[in-house]
């Protein structure tokens, strides 16, 4: 649906379609995205720490007080067993939004346009009855903002379609005869410049990004046409005729290109008159060439990275860098930048999730920091000092509840007491008695410097 607009240029478009022309070409962002290394790995990075490890649901405050009230056992257990139904009913509906992606493909997408552009869209459908029947994704470079802000028009091959904001079920098609249009959840970042559009963080290194750019050509261009010979092949004593000067300059100019190691014959005619015939063939650049602006194109690239905020390590360049320095960047990073952008997007999809139930809120996974076996220290320390109840830990890793599993764990007669002693220090203090002992059985403290006692 939407009117043809093939004959119209595109500023006479935007004032057609009353929409604001973004302060910067989007397919020219966009494009940053394939051409860019450091542009694209800095995006990878932050979409696949921020949308790509998942997603679950967690109880609300409301359901967890529901859970809290009730004492008999048995009675909790099947309570849990109906809200991990309930879970999985609501993922189920979140998955068959869309037949061509998963729920976290589509997010993947609008965020990669996100990070791009600083502009990303998801596109809500619904049935005739009114409830949400797709969520897919918009490319953001053909989207435009409406100057009222009434909605958005999708701007391609001279056609437009007119896209709601989201729950904003009243608005009137503006053109078009479609009565009941798609709506958009836009997903953008505040700049001071400008609040109809984003600006994506590469704008800031855009310097350092054409650096890059440029010194690679230059590169390139050694290998395809260095002005400086390798080599000075010349001949003393011999004349040659015009052919055969010809025929070698031909063979060198042209046979040689993109054959390394071969063997090289060149007919040389013999001494006359005395006159000694000299061949040499001396190095002008024989060494190891490496690559020109080697320090300006790191500068480049961790001036990208600072940028977009994502630490050496996360591109896979992480020379020189300490496993404490790296774990550290990581724990910025997703302190710093994964944790608020996945807080904020997390707002706008729990909209969507509200119109299914109110059991739940929808929360991205996050970047772990802990190791499998560490967490597993943990959870055991807290179910043996009577923090956390099994089911808990089930839960969080996305298991069933098990019957009697939300009551705390009874330790055994050794056991207690191994935790009462880790919990007073008394531990401690019982492996310090043991390291401050003498070598020998005597009990007696050997002095300083004198070795092990002599029994």
């Amino acid at each position: 649906t939407g009117v043809q607009t093939c004959a119209l240029p595109i500023w006479n478009a935007y004032g057609l379609f009353d929409v604001i022309t973004p302060p910067y070409d989007l397919y020219e962002l966009a494009n940053y995205y394939d051409t860019s290394f450091a542009n694209h790995a800095a995006i990878d990075a932050k979409v696949e720490n921020i949308v790509g490890l998942g997603y679950n649901l967690e109880p609300t405050l409301k359901v967890l007080q529901m859970l809290e009230d009730v004492e008999d056992p048995t009675l909790l257990s099947k309570r849990r067993r109906r809200i991990d139904l309930a879970k999985q009913e609501v993922i189920d509906w979140l998955e068959s939004r869309n037949d061509a992606d998963t729920f976290t493909a589509t997010l993947i997408k609008a965020y990669i346009d996100r990070e791009a552009t600083w502009n990303g869209y998801i596109e809500i459908g619904r049935k005739v009855t009114g409830e949400i029947g797709y969520i897919g994704h918009v490319p953001a470079a053909t989207m435009r903002v409406r100057r009222l802000r009434d909605g958005f028009v999708q701007i391609v091959g001279g056609k437009a379609v007119f896209f709601r904001n989201f729950q904003d079920t009243s608005q009137v098609n503006p053109f078009g005869a479609d009565i009941r249009p798609n709506e958009i959840i836009h997903l953008k970042t505040y700049t001071p410049t400008n609040t109809y559009y984003g600006v994506p963080a590469i704008v800031s290194a855009k310097n350092a990004m054409a650096g890059t750019e440029f010194a690679s050509r230059f590169n390139l261009e050694y290998f395809e046409n260095k002005a400086t010979p390798r080599y000075i092949f010349w001949i003393k004593g011999a004349k040659l005729n015009k052919d055969a000067e010809s025929k070698l300059f031909e063979f060198f100019q042209n046979n040689l290109r993109g054959q390394s190691h071969r063997t090289l014959v060149v007919p040389i005619p013999g001494d006359e008159n005395g006159q000694k015939v000299d061949v040499k063939m001396e190095a002008v650049e024989s060494g190891v060439q490496e690559g020109s602006f080697d320090k300006y194109r790191r500068s480049n690239l961790s001036e990208i990275l600072m940028a977009h905020r994502v630490p050496i390590s996360k591109v896979g360049t992480a020379e020189n860098i300490s496993l404490a320095n790296a774990r550290e960047a990581d724990r910025t990073f997703k302190d710093q930048v994964c944790r608020p952008e996945q807080d904020a997007l997390e707002k706008s999809i729990n909209r969507i999730i509200a119109e299914k139930t109110d059991m739940f809120k929808w929360k991205l996974n996050e970047l772990t920091l802990t190791d499998e076996d560490t967490q597993s220290k943990i959870d055991e320390r807290y179910l043996r000092m009577k923090v956390i109840v099994p089911n808990e830990v089930r839960s969080r890793k996305g298991m069933t509840a098990l019957p009697g599993g939300d009551e705390p764990v009874q330790l055994t007669g050794q056991q207690a007491a191994d935790q009462t002693a880790r919990a007073t220090g008394n531990r401690n203090r019982d492996q310090q008695r043991q390291a401050n002992t003498a070598d020998s059985g005597t009990g007696a403290r050997v002095a300083q410097g004198e070795g092990r006692q002599q029994v």
